[in-house]
């Protein structure tokens, strides 16, 4: 666990700037971003137990390819998306998605414990079960109907900081050495 927790300080320092910024602004600079990215190319290039400049390059096209086409709905930021592509330049092909994953995870985990603190639990469920059903329809609603739906649905305030379940998914990965 520790030789990996070691080959991945910078990643998960990097994410960890993310997350305060994300937190504090719902905002992921530019700057970090590019760090991210050309760090974790660097990484996969020049280190012995990196993935290889070929699956660094993989990872950072695979990785955001989901929070890209949500990010086309409006239903995340592109810094978002920016942060996936460096996670992916970081752990590859494989492991950057997983992240992914498990970061959709901990954000659901995260959003049903903070609508059940505001206890707005209900209003969540329901607002929930009317963007699915509008997605599920988007042929008979239309793509613009099922964003803007999307979009008013949101029943918690501010919309979660995605760069903190991305560094509590990625130091799980990370700790785990997936894959």
């Amino acid at each position: 666990m520790a030789p990996h927790l070691i080959r991945g300080a910078p990643l998960l320092a990097l994410l960890l700037l993310a997350a305060a910024g994300d937190l504090r602004m719902r905002k992921i600079p530019n700057w970090l971003t590019i760090t991210l990215i050309l760090s974790g190319l660097a990484h996969g290039a020049l280190a012995a137990t990196g993935p290889g400049i070929g699956l660094s390059i993989a990872g950072m096209l695979v990785a955001p390819l989901i929070p890209f086409v949500l990010f086309a709905l409006g239903a995340m930021g592109a810094g978002d998306v920016k942060l996936m592509a460096g996670v992916g330049a970081w752990l590859g092909p494989v492991a950057g998605p997983i992240v992914y994953l498990l970061a959709t995870v901990v954000g659901m985990l995260i959003v049903l414990v903070q609508a059940t603190a505001q206890r707005r639990l209900p209003v969540l469920v329901r607002n929930s079960a009317l963007v699915a059903m509008n997605l599920v329809h988007v042929r008979q609603v239309g793509i613009e109907h099922a964003v803007a739906t999307g979009r008013s649905a949101r029943s918690i305030g501010r919309p979660l900081p995605y760069a903190v379940p991305v560094l509590i998914a990625a130091a799980l990965v990370v700790m785990f050495g997936w894959p």
